[in-house]
């Protein structure tokens, strides 16, 4: 048979359809060549014939199994195309039948969902079609003939096609047989449904009964001050005492992390607005204490350095004259934010005057406050760089705190 190079989609279709090997028992079929027989025969996937290809041997890898990589290996393989499925024998099907051991049988990909496309990027080889199942595994096969392996692409495409539309054509039809019981029901349920959402109270009802109570850990500062009617959160003056009453000297304060499950449980009752008692003795390991403060600030929408002033306050720590310009940027800051700083920077100063103790250095405290108080409102630039920005940030307050903050020096 000769196939010329340029062959439009039309004749190479009528074409391959001549190679598929037929039961030679049977009279080979007439094919016709006619294009508008073509297009007729093609008009909905249910109506058109099943392509079954009785066997060829194409070479075979298997580069993916569930969405895991596998090394390529290539491996010439008996293909065979059933109405629903590929078939991969390691020999011709005759023969492997003939030597079948028990227990063995073909490694075989369901046809249901699959993508069947052309692939240059997958190898160096040419005429590589690829196959990808919906459970994410995925096969190479190829031919050194073109009209071989296309023919084959064309066959499987065709099938997979096929049995999208018979499942989709199953789908709709067993919808049409619900019962009109059963869309009464429907509706009774959407009906119950919007009569319980429309008689449920709003949020502004429940808060006033109490049933649902204002977070502390999320919310925003200048709201958290506002409905305490202070300008540092009670929490956090709650946390600065105990810290100053019984951890100064703890060794690694602030770094040490505590048991996260205990802080999420002092979290719990913050939020719920429950009695606490900080010197319990559940509350006994004081890194649990420092580990929901840092929390606290952590998880407020905004930082306590606010994101408008994020890279004035990275620009001026390259100033000369850094002192006198973030003193001012800090004197711009909400009264809350002002406040709650200089509350913190001078808890931690207290922390320095120990730090033979507790082994914190200024530098310590920055890597640990850095990025708790300050972050970038988009994650943009450089995460690293925008780290050793906070850090250096926290550490020259923290350095430079009694300046800044009119604090007195210890």
């Amino acid at each position: 048979m000769r196939i010329k190079s340029s062959q439009s989609s039309g004749e190479r279709l009528s074409q391959t359809k001549s190679m598929v090997l037929q039961d030679p028992d049977l009279p080979p079929k007439p094919i016709s060549r006619h294009r508008r027989n073509q297009s007729q025969h093609n008009i909905g996937g249910a109506a058109e014939s099943l392509v079954v290809l009785k066997g060829e041997y194409l070479n075979k890898a298997k580069i993916s199994d569930g969405g895991k990589k596998l090394r390529k290996n290539w491996a010439s393989t008996w293909v065979v195309l059933e109405t629903d499925k590929l078939l991969f024998y390691k020999e011709s099907k005759q023969e492997a039948l003939t030597n079948l051991k028990p227990g063995c049988s073909p490694d075989g990909v369901d046809l249901c969902g699959v993508v069947v496309e052309w692939t240059t990027e997958r190898s160096s080889r040419k005429n590589v079609v690829q196959i990808t199942t919906s459970s994410g595994s995925e096969f190479l096969l190829q031919a050194d003939n073109y009209p071989t392996i296309c023919k084959w692409h064309d066959a499987i495409k065709s099938t997979a096609d096929n049995l999208v539309s018979s499942f989709l054509f199953l789908f709709k039809s067993s919808k049409l047989t619900y019962s009109m019981s059963d869309s009464a029901d429907k509706i009774g349920v959407k009906n119950r449904l919007k009569k319980f959402i429309s008689r449920r109270p709003s949020m502004k009802t429940l808060q006033e009964k109490g049933i649902i109570k204002d977070r502390v850990f999320g919310c925003h500062l200048l709201a958290l001050c506002e409905r305490e009617g202070t300008t540092v959160p009670k929490f956090v003056r709650q946390c600065v005492e105990a810290v100053e009453k019984r951890g100064l000297e703890a060794d690694g304060i602030y770094r040490v992390s505590g048991n996260l499950a205990t802080i999420q449980k002092l979290r719990f009752l913050v939020d719920q607005e429950e009695e606490f008692n900080l010197d319990d003795s559940q509350w006994e390991d004081i890194h649990v204490v420092t580990g929901a403060l840092k929390m606290f600030f952590r998880e407020l929408p905004e930082p306590l350095f606010p994101f408008p002033l994020f890279e004035l306050f990275v620009e001026a720590i390259s100033e000369y004259t850094k002192v006198q310009v973030i003193k001012k940027l800090v004197l711009q800051l909400p009264k809350p934010n002002q406040d709650t700083m200089r509350v913190l920077f001078r808890h931690l100063q207290k922390i320095l005057t120990c730090s033979r103790k507790n082994l914190m250095s200024t530098q310590g405290i920055s890597i640990v406050f850095g990025p708790t108080l300050m972050w970038p409102e988009l994650d943009c630039g450089n995460m690293a760089v925008n780290m050793v920005y906070q850090n250096q940030i926290v550490e020259f307050i923290l350095i430079e705190s009694p300046e800044i903050f009119g604090l007195e020096k210890k």
